[in-house]
């Protein structure tokens, strides 16, 4: 009977730490998703003040002209 309390604690203790575990690892997966498409967002951001400003410099030239 005491074994059989003491398996059944053990047990219950290692299912609560490979939930945590697995808690962990899906937090962990999220943040990696979350942080590639702020990657993403910044470059697109990039892209459009690099077109604006190369508008901007052809306006510039332009009116010199």
């Amino acid at each position: 009977m005491n074994k059989l309390l003491i398996s059944l604690i053990f047990f219950t203790l290692c299912g609560c730490g490979l939930e945590t575990a697995g808690t962990a690892a899906t937090g962990a997966s999220l943040k990696k998703q979350e942080l590639e498409e702020g990657r993403k967002t910044m470059q697109r951001v990039e892209d459009r003040i690099e077109q604006m400003n190369d508008q901007t410099q052809a306006r510039i030239n332009s009116f010199d002209d």
